[in-house]
């Protein structure tokens, strides 16, 4: 102990101190120490980050040292520290790597990879690790320093998941793939991760303590797909029964899940009671205050999914069931946490905006918590301040805000990467909070991203007057796609300065094709400045018409001699959103933010590496997004020209621009097909994997099927109004549903122009609506290997469209 704390004397010299408001600190202080105690011992810790090596990289599992060490070393914080092995020899480690948890080890072990030995890791399905660039075994890069390396976390938490992550992305998970994302999140440095699996095995047993039977209960919770929209209240029944062995093997998951967390050092963040209750809780107990909510995105509000019930929080039944649940989690799981999640007002407003109410509607929920668990801490999206604004004025806010003890509460400020709350709200008044990055809507894909405010915006935040910002973190509705914005995002949690990006991507760039290419380093110089430099303040959920389809009539009132003008091209720089005003009907715009000529010369250049970079699967995959991004963008031109040429009668173009717009689906399709991470054929097996007979592999594939296409209700002639809300691009999804969409709609579109009468947009609904509900409810297989060569591919695409 001698030993660290000399340690500490020195380090603290060389170290500057964490720019904070003190309250703030002083709070998660306190916290966090209670939280090490629970954490495990020294020995797990040490053993279950070696796992993480060995998994990661067994050929060099001899040539590390982990060591655990205590916060007095890094002035209190938590940090990794990286140094030599002195008198090496032929069989000793070579590298010394210790932290403070398991999860500074392995961060410090991704950090060493990184910026040592050249490697990159990323999701398997955005192109996997890069690992040849490090040496052998025995011949490990030096740490020049001799007293090595030392990183501090500049704030406590790294912050992982979005509550509906676990539907858009985890849903038909098994322990092998959640092992994975495990391990990514610790050598990712993410320490506060949400444990949300099996929610409902808990709330089965919770709610027939209150009598409620598994047949009531059946009609409470939402299909495996759509479970974060049933535990938020927007909907229940849907997609559903849950079966006894869905309940029972997520449960089982969930024991696994927080066991190799707790092995890491992490802190899981469990849920908590919102006050969503099954219907037959208003008959059992009459008395209560149960009010049943709107209706949410329904087509006819169709009670068997519509218009859940919501205990109010000052009804005294609502502490009752609180504590129960929080009880049966710590009875299931063990004493795992004191941070929980409750979001009892996400898109669901109080009843009043009376400041004094909403505050004691906040202090009853934390009292349904801390009755359970006396150190408990609410930790809150800060969504709501955000989607409902013109409800949450300053009044609200400080109410709601200041309703439990200070430092009982942590802010999700969820899209401070874009919209960030903590501005204009004096730092949530006092509130600690967590700076995060929103980014993707509904898991789909698109090349996006802001890294300019991610490399800035967490030290503005953190180094603004009074902060009280505690954390940052990453709160994406679905994973595996730019894994460029994720991996910056992440080493933010251990950077004290802003980026300089120029040179940061410069290096990405050879960690992650494994050696420098000039032509590859100039095209992520054209991405940074175009495609990852979103300004406009849009939320980027992907409406490219492919995917989305517009579903409107785009019928002229004019006569048939209209004078034809030129359209204006959305495919070129454009300097505000898109407009028409040639018609009475505004033309359906796509989220464009950039030069497309800019990225059609970037995808020139990443084509001009294919020779030294081939056998990269890295490459290989960055090279199919962006072609798909190139296409896709195209594409949206193309449909408006053809939608322009329909307008003015023009037969001849408006046949040559809708066949080319099938044609562009057609392309993409092949492409995607070429490569094993865009296929439909993977999400719909793994759905199927997780069935346990034949009526459950039936019911899987259908709520696998839906979430990715009409997602919600509708009716002959209505879509759901939350169609394409969660659209992919992935091969068998555009060829099988996506093009005969189009097809029927340009099919109408067409008798419409040369029968000379109106465009029957009921028809072409009813029949397009028909396809879509008889396409969920098949159960033709898909390919789940790739076919073709996608380099190739590309290459005569881009020869096609753009040479």
């Amino acid at each position: 102990m001698y030993l660290y704390k000399l340690l500490y004397l020195f380090f603290a010299l060389l170290l500057p101190p964490i720019s904070s408001s003190s309250s703030s600190f002083e709070a998660i202080e306190s916290l966090s120490k209670r939280l090490d105690t629970q954490k495990s011992s020294s020995f797990v810790q040490e053993h279950a980050a070696k796992a993480v090596l060995e998994r990661l990289l067994p050929t060099h599992l001899s040539s590390f040292e982990f060591k655990i060490i205590p916060k007095v070393v890094c002035g209190g914080k938590s940090c990794f520290w990286i140094t030599n092995y002195k008198n090496s020899s032929t069989n000793s480690p070579e590298i010394i790597i210790r932290g403070t948890t398991a999860v500074e080890i392995t961060s410090g072990l991704h950090w060493y990879l990184k910026y040592w030995c050249g490697a990159h890791i990323s999701w398997d399905k955005t192109g996997g690790i890069q690992i040849a660039s490090i040496p052998k075994s025995g011949a490990l890069p030096r740490i020049l320093k001799e007293e090595g390396v030392i990183i501090k976390r500049p704030v406590p938490w790294n912050y992982y998941q979005n509550v509906v992550t676990s539907s858009y992305s985890y849903v038909w998970w098994n322990w092998e793939r959640w092992e994975k994302e495990i391990d990514w999140m610790a050598l990712q440095g993410v320490n506060l991760p949400l444990a949300f699996t099996a929610q409902e095995a808990i709330w089965q047993k919770v709610f027939m303590g209150f009598n409620i039977s598994k047949l009531e209960l059946d009609d409470f919770f939402g299909g495996p797909a759509f479970l974060a929209w049933a535990r938020m209240g927007n909907l229940h029944g849907w997609g559903g029964p849950l079966s006894q062995n869905w309940l029972d093997n997520q449960l089982g998951l969930q024991k696994q899940i927080l066991s190799r967390m707790l092995e890491l050092g992490m802190t899981p963040v469990l849920p908590s009671f919102s006050g969503n209750v099954p219907a037959a809780l208003k008959k059992i107990y009459p008395s209560a205050n149960i009010t049943r909510l709107g209706e949410w995105n329904t087509v006819t509000g169709d009670p068997r999914w519509c218009c859940t019930f919501l205990l109010d929080p000052s009804d005294p039944l609502f502490i009752e069931i609180g504590e129960a649940f929080i009880k049966q989690q710590i009875k299931e799981y063990g004493d795992v946490t004191d941070i929980y999640n409750c979001d009892t007002f996400n898109e669901n407003s109080p009843p009043t905006s009376d400041p004094e109410f909403i505050s004691s509607l906040g202090s009853a929920v934390y009292k349904a918590m801390s009755k359970a668990d006396k150190d408990a801490v609410w930790l809150m999206q800060g969504w709501l301040f955000y989607s409902d604004s013109s409800f949450w004025q300053p009044p609200q806010m400080k109410a709601l805000l200041h309703s439990v003890p200070f430092g009982k509460m942590i802010v999700i400020d969820l899209f401070a990467d874009v919209m960030p709350i903590w501005k204009s709200s004096s730092q949530f008044y006092g509130t600690p909070y967590l700076w995060c990055m929103l980014h993707n809507f509904g898991g789909n894909i698109e090349m996006y991203g802001t890294l300019d405010a991610v490399a800035s915006g967490p030290i503005d935040a953190r180094l603004s007057e009074n902060s009280t910002m505690v954390g940052v973190g990453m709160c994406m509705e679905g994973i595996e796609q730019n894994p460029v914005v994720y991996e910056l995002m992440s080493e933010m949690a251990f950077q004290s300065d802003k980026v300089n990006l120029e040179e940061w991507l410069k290096t990405y760039s050879i960690r992650r094709y494994g050696k420098a290419d000039s032509e590859v380093q100039e095209a992520w110089e054209i991405l940074h400045r175009t495609v990852y430099n979103c300004t406009d303040s849009i939320a980027d959920h992907n409406i490219d018409f492919i995917v989305k389809l517009p579903d409107w009539d785009p019928s002229l009132r004019t006569t048939s001699h209209t004078k034809k003008k030129q359209m204006p091209r959305i495919f070129r720089p454009p300097k505000k959103r898109f407009s028409y005003h040639e018609t009475t009907k505004p033309l359906p715009q796509s989220h464009l933010w950039y030069p497309t000529q800019d990225v059609i010369r970037a995808l020139r250049l990443f084509l001009d590496a294919k020779q030294a970079l081939a056998g990269s699967l890295t490459y290989r995959y960055d090279l199919v997004d962006l072609t798909r991004q190139v296409l896709s963008k195209y594409a949206n031109q193309v449909y408006l020209d053809a939608i322009h040429a329909f307008r003015v009668n023009d037969t001849k173009t408006f046949n040559y621009q809708s066949q080319k717009f099938l044609q562009l689906i057609k392309d993409t399709e092949e492409l995607l097909a070429a490569d094993d991470n865009f296929l439909l054929g993977t999400w719909l097996e793994s759905a199927k994997d997780l069935a346990m007979n034949h009526k459950e592999r039936k019911q899987y594939e259908w709520n696998a099927r839906t979430q990715v296409t009409m997602w919600f209700d509708s009716t002959k002639t209505v879509q759901s109004s939350l169609h394409d809300y969660a659209n992919k691009f992935w091969s068998g999804l555009l060829g099988n549903y996506y093009l005969p969409r189009a097809s029927m709609y340009f099919d109408h579109l067409s008798r419409s122009l040369t029968g000379n009468e109106d465009f029957k947009l009921k028809e072409w609904r009813r029949e397009w609506i028909a396809y879509s509900n008889k396409w969920q409810r098949s159960n033709e297989p898909y390919p789940v290997k790739a076919e073709g060569d996608a380099l190739a591919i590309s290459s005569v695409l881009y020869e096609k469209y753009f040479g």
